[in-house]
């Protein structure tokens, strides 16, 4: 899911190194809201929708009648249809979805999201601390989520409130134990209904590992997980989709090895988003984002891939249904002079770019805006394809299937996902029956190119 994510299911834990809160999760070596408005709310159900194809926190929950977003935002919460199921979508097809994180909410405005190309939204993120529910931005996140259940909702599609992610994992092993548990619960609950939100995503990095350095570890907590999940499966609506962010490996057992039998967790999770990103961060020498693959055999994390992901959770017992291809819409800027082959041909740019990121990530669409990508006349099957420009030359890394920029004159590296690597990843998860696809995050596509390159490999 990267504030505190998975560390982007493009469903689309579609988000280390980059500033606050505002980066997908670190990957271990080891393997990761009238108002002023109406006092009377119109609860509208609309019709079902049938595509046409293919720092201070405040507790979030049981605020005052003094809130900002109790009684400063004049809107109407749309729920989405009765039917615990998904009329408005075709069954039986891969899903689409994607996080949107609060922390980039005022370049991608919630209005502002397509909805009709996604199924699910995960909104990033909650934070439990002290057994409740706190934000990042006290003021703003809670008004910018429920901005998001409300066109999402006009739209027919749904969302989940994602609870943790990388920088907001230190209390999870706490507040899951037995002692802890029952209060978690009831305030998760009490956020569900509050926010009218579909379902719950558990973005803890990492149970039974530690994340980002400070957070709380135990042996008990893949046992004390799995009570928690069974006490809030209870507890919400039986239409309550519950998900969790999880590393390509099991979660981890007692003995510190990852888990070989994961069937109790299927019976209480909806489904899993496996982070296949963040695997090699910013460095000299730079490795790919996101593998597909270990092509080679050569890899110094042969697990972190999404081929070895969905590998190790059937092993242990979780379908292959239950799991959702995570890939990220960003990747990471390295100074470096490293090279390889199969380079597609660079177009033609009078000057030379240096390309600056959000601490050591960039964005799909800032490589395009900044100008070290650019359009180019060809396509292939998942979408329009992107050159290397003002400087930048694209390569292909055949052990990874993925892409990465190489500049001689800025001294930079690129490590990233295009159109036809998360083509190849997505085509990969509708070959295995997988539930669907995650991207983390929104923001970072670019004309939506990415989200329709998952899509027409889905054969949406």
């Amino acid at each position: 899911m990267l504030s505190h994510t998975p560390t982007l299911c493009f469903c689309l834990i579609a988000l280390s190194g980059v500033a606050q809160s505002q980066a997908a999760p670190n990957f271990p070596v080891l393997i990761g809201p009238g108002s002023a408005g109406p006092q009377t709310v119109q609860v509208v159900f609309p019709p079902p929708i049938i595509p046409v194809s293919g720092p201070t926190e405040s507790p979030l929950l049981y605020p005052s009648s003094n809130t900002p977003f109790s009684n400063e935002i004049p809107f109407q919460l749309f729920p989405p249809p009765p039917n615990s199921e998904e009329p408005f979508r075709k069954k039986n097809r891969p899903l689409v979805m994607g996080y949107y994180s609060d922390w980039e909410a005022s370049s991608l405005p919630p209005e502002k999201v397509d909805f009709t190309r996604f199924d699910w939204i995960d909104y990033a993120f909650a934070i439990p601390k002290n057994l409740s529910l706190t934000w990042d931005d006290p003021e703003m996140s809670p008004q910018f989520l429920q901005r998001l259940v409300d066109a999402a909702h006009r739209k027919g599609a749904r969302v989940k409130l994602s609870i943790g992610g990388w920088s907001g994992s230190q209390q999870f092993s706490s507040a899951v134990s037995p002692e802890n548990r029952t209060t978690f619960v009831a305030n998760i609950v009490g956020a569900y209904n509050k926010y009218k939100v579909d379902g719950i995503d558990i973005d803890w990095e990492y149970p039974g590992h530690q994340g980002e350095g400070d957070n709380a570890v135990s042996p008990n907590d893949s046992a004390n997980f799995l009570l928690f999940l069974q006490l809030l499966r209870s507890e919400l609506t039986p239409q309550a989709k519950i998900t969790a962010a999880v590393l390509p490996t099991p979660f981890f057992g007692p003995d510190g090895n990852p888990m070989n039998n994961m069937s109790d967790f299927a019976t209480v999770l909806d489904w899993v988003t496996l982070m296949n990103y963040d695997v090699w961060g910013s460095s000299p020498n730079p490795g790919p984002n996101a593998p597909l693959s270990d092509a080679c055999g050569n890899s110094s994390q042969p697990e972190a891939s999404a081929k070895a992901g969905v590998r190790a959770w059937t092993a242990a017992g979780f379908p292959a249904s239950k799991l959702v291809l995570g890939v990220p819409s960003y990747g990471y800027l390295s100074h470096s002079t490293a090279t390889r082959l199969r380079t597609r041909q660079t177009a033609s740019r009078t000057q030379s770019v240096k390309l600056k990121g959000d601490g050591d990530q960039i964005q799909f669409c800032d490589l395009v805006q900044q100008g070290a990508l650019v359009r180019s006349d060809e396509s292939n099957d998942f979408g329009p394809l992107y050159n290397g420009t003002g400087g930048f030359t694209r390569y292909w890394d055949p052990c990874s299937n993925t892409p990465f920029l190489r500049s001689n004159w800025s001294r930079q590296v690129v490590t990233y996902d295009d159109v036809e690597s998360l083509g190849l990843k997505a085509d990969f998860a509708r070959k295995k029956g997988l539930c669907g696809v995650n991207m983390f995050d929104l923001r970072g596509d670019f004309d939506w190119v990415l989200t329709d390159a998952v899509r027409n490999a889905l054969g949406l």
